[in-house]
């Protein structure tokens, strides 16, 4: 591998620097008016040696940013305060296995999968962990049939909607999620 003399110098590419007036080749990636983002890396600008030089001198990261975001960004930690599920003390797990239940810990751990899988309903069509939690929210048991889930979410839009109610806005959350989950299970496999 042959070493470069100046680190960051990309060389066989046929860009021009884009200083004004310059007619050097464009070796050296700036940052360009696009930070990266989660939208991707940004936008580069190319310089040659000179002008790559010039820009590092009077380019300031923080500009733009507030104080509190500038100390944010400053803190040895910056992007470790959120607790991602493998990192988190239950790694996304609702609770260790009970061990002194289990002869052997494989059992314990297969007993969790069991949990995880899809259930199924008498007619040995599978409920998704979503639409068992859509039978949860409208209380109706997994074999409800399409009869009792209409029925159920009528009586519940009756009892939650405020126009129903006497405009009582205190059960608008509970009635947004009955519709979302009427709006899932009307289209479940377990309905078609």
């Amino acid at each position: 591998m042959k070493q470069d003399r100046f680190h960051g110098r990309v060389g066989g590419a046929q860009r021009q620097c884009e200083a004004p007036g310059c007619c050097e080749p464009g070796e050296f990636r700036a940052p360009g008016p696009r930070r990266a983002s989660f939208d991707g890396p940004g936008d580069y600008r190319w310089f040659c040696l000179d002008h790559v030089r010039a820009f590092n001198s009077g380019y300031d990261w923080f500009e733009g940013m507030s104080a509190e975001e500038i100390a944010r960004a400053q803190n040895p930690v910056h992007g470790w305060e959120r607790e991602t599920r493998a990192f988190s003390a239950t790694a996304g797990i609702d609770a260790a296995p009970r061990w002194a239940d289990f002869k052997d810990p494989l059992e314990a751990i297969s007993g969790r999968a069991r949990k995880r899988r899809p259930a199924e309903r008498k007619d040995g069509r599978p409920v998704s962990p979503a639409e068992r939690a859509a039978f949860e929210v409208l209380d109706l048991p997994l074999d409800a049939d399409r009869r009792a889930l209409r029925r159920r979410y009528s009586e519940l839009v009756h009892a939650l909607h405020p126009d129903r109610n006497g405009g009582d806005r205190s059960s608008e959350k509970r009635l947004q999620a009955v519709i979302e989950a009427w709006q899932l299970l009307r289209k479940a496999p377990a309905f078609a």
